[in-house]
């Protein structure tokens, strides 16, 4: 099982000197990859439902300061010597598809192949428009279809492209990524999981979504039978398609708690979490991440270092 903390992008711990030191700390510690989340700039008014949460609201403020993702992957990957990183996830309409798929290409050039690139379609129709995005309706056939571009640029030696929002022809793309750059896709709707079936490593939802929980081990089995079925229609092997799962609560914040009978996953304390890994190990989940943020720095590294003693020492 590969297990992952996040990273800083927003609010006091995006300091240099913090930010690299949580880096160098999970490393340390033995975790596997950082996560490291994306948004451009927060809208104050904000109509769109955030859906994470049971009110729709968006958690963070918009007066935080932020980093922008790509560039804080880059900053880890210097810091770090063996520490993946995981974008997590990446709003994929967000950013041109040649200008992108050049910055993960060298991302992962630069950090010796240590890119995981977890993506999303987006939420904030605000946001969109604030940044001058394509338009926010056609946010899933932007994704996939700049996808498709990145994956061109990556591997042919000749690439070129011809669909709706990018053309090009005639051009040459190195250096290429040192082995493929795994896309891990988020989400737990239809859409998102038609996506994991066409083209993505692994499937990456989180479990707390009100409207797809996948916050039971039945509730997640069902998705995996909906991705397994999926999957076979788009003519792929389920098995090509790997199972990572996104946590956000930190033990002992969410009293142990059931849903129809069933335990609620990531509620209580360190044991319940060892259980639950075990649980999804079981399942077939081979990644799984969690938020292990705290007031400071100090506290931060403390919810790190016990986390790796009663929970990581526990499920390897």
């Amino acid at each position: 099982m590969q297990i992952g903390c996040s990273a800083p992008t927003s609010g006091p711990l995006i300091d240099p000197d913090s930010l690299m030191q949580i880096a160098v700390e999970a490393e340390a510690l033995g975790f596997d990859y950082v996560t490291v989340s994306d948004h451009v700039m927060i809208p104050t008014s904000i109509a769109s439902r955030y859906p994470y949460s049971d009110g729709g609201e968006f958690p963070s403020g918009a007066a935080a300061p932020r980093l922008e993702q790509l560039t804080a992957c880059t900053f880890i990957a210097a810091a770090t010597k063996a520490l993946r990183i995981v974008t997590s996830v990446m709003v994929v309409p967000h950013r041109p598809a040649v200008l992108t798929a050049k910055i993960l290409a060298t991302i992962d050039y630069l950090s010796k192949g240590r890119l995981t690139l977890g993506i999303g379609a987006g939420w904030c129709e605000e946001e969109f428009i604030a940044i001058g995005a394509l338009p926010f309706a056609e946010r899933g056939a932007v994704t996939d279809e700049f996808m498709a571009v990145c994956r061109e640029l990556w591997t042919a030696d000749e690439p070129k492209f011809d669909g709706k929002y990018v053309q090009f022809k005639d051009v040459l793309f190195p250096p290429k990524p040192p082995g493929d750059i795994p896309i891990w896709v988020g989400g737990e709707s239809g859409p998102a999981l038609r996506r994991t079936a066409k083209y993505g490593d692994a499937w990456y939802p989180i479990g707390t979504n009100p409207a797809f929980p996948m916050d039971t081990i039945s509730r997640f089995k069902g998705g995996v039978a909906k991705l397994h079925g999926l999957t076979e229609k788009a003519g792929r092997d389920p098995k090509a398609v790997g199972l990572s799962y996104r946590v956000s609560a930190t033990p002992g914040t969410l009293a142990k708690a059931t849903v129809d009978g069933e335990r609620k996953l990531f509620t209580g304390g360190m044991e319940d979490f060892v259980g639950d890994i075990a649980a999804l190990a079981d399942v077939g989940v081979s990644a799984v991440d969690f938020g292990l943020f705290g007031a400071d720095l100090a506290a931060t590294l403390d919810t790190m270092r016990r986390f790796r003693d009663g929970v990581m020492a526990k499920v390897r």
